[in-house]
């Protein structure tokens, strides 16, 4: 269906929202309000949807987030499904929090493990909750020993701007080889906090020029709000690419590819869950926008 509606025959990876529940209320959260919604992919559900991606679009990765996938009591199995059966690469995004048993348990079946934090310490746990940053760092450190490649991500405030090097160092002492660096948009939890939002135009051009001096011992991705020239108004070519890196599905089963999508009801696509096939519902969405490459800074 996706392809005959915008001719796109290959999308790489799927991000797989397993569910909204999530044992945090993070200040900045996007779903907002959706964290307490009952929404859910079964096993079944997540399996179905992954063989039809892969076998209609070649899609070779997924990433696995949520709410807080490791929340979803039949991740393993998610997990498992995923990298055996069919042979895709598989990743997380966890806020990290007590998953040491957890991450044991799926460890030889996952690519890399992501994990959210929002500067250093106490930054952070004003931000997310109490005792993450020690629990995040703990979750880094026993991938590390299972030999889990490790990321981290990062929302860009007007609290932990300053922070985002000094995290950066920390992160690379744990061996964390890559650090992705996001714009606030004001949804969800964020709407009820203004004050997290940067200001100041001249904010983001200097953090990208201390990124771009400090030669950190890790590769740092800067999404496209964050860039030099900002965000696109329309993020894909006119005549429409062939491939795309990315489609994102929601516990309820929309598919986004919408670069300002973020936190809104703006589908063209869903994945119905009992009929097992993704239909098109172009009165849900104005325009169908696409993703651009981030910006890179530091070692790959």
């Amino acid at each position: 269906m996706i392809e005959e509606v915008t001719g796109i025959k290959k999308i790489r990876m799927l991000y797989l929202q397993l569910l909204y529940r999530c044992n945090f209320t993070c200040l900045h959260c996007f779903h907002g309000k959706r964290l307490q919604y009952a929404d859910a992919f079964t096993v079944d559900e997540a399996a179905d949807l992954l063989t039809l991606m892969r076998d209609e679009y070649g899609t070779e990765a997924v990433t696995l987030l949520g709410g807080e996938p490791f929340v979803h009591r039949d991740l393993a199995q998610v997990v498992r499904h995923a990298k055996e059966e069919l042979g895709l690469r598989v990743e997380i995004c966890t806020n990290g929090y007590r998953i040491e048993r957890r991450l044991t348990e799926i460890a030889p079946y996952l690519d890399l493990l992501r994990v959210s934090l929002e500067g250093v310490g106490s930054t952070n746990d004003g931000i997310r909750k109490q005792g993450s940053y020690q629990s995040a760092l703990e979750a880094l450190r026993l991938a590390r020993d299972l030999g889990v490649p490790t990321g981290a991500t990062m929302t860009v405030t007007s609290r932990n701007i300053a922070e985002v090097l000094p995290l950066g160092r920390a992160l690379a002492e744990l061996g964390v080889r890559q650090l992705k660096l996001h714009h606030l948009r004001p949804v969800g939890n964020a709407a009820d906090h203004p004050e997290l939002l940067v200001t100041s135009p001249s904010a983001y051009g200097r953090l990208r020029d201390d990124l771009a001096s400090a030669d950190l011992p890790l590769e740092v991705i800067v999404d496209e709000d964050l860039s030099e020239d900002g965000a696109p108004q329309v993020c894909a070519p006119s005549d429409g690419p062939r491939e795309i890196d990315r489609i994102e599905v929601d516990p309820r089963g929309a598919l986004t590819m919408s670069c300002k999508a973020v936190g809104k009801d703006a589908h063209a696509f869903w994945y119905e869950k009992a009929a097992g096939r993704i239909v098109h519902k172009p009165s849900s969405v104005d325009e169908l926008t696409l993703a651009v490459p981030d910006v890179v800074y530091g070692r790959a």
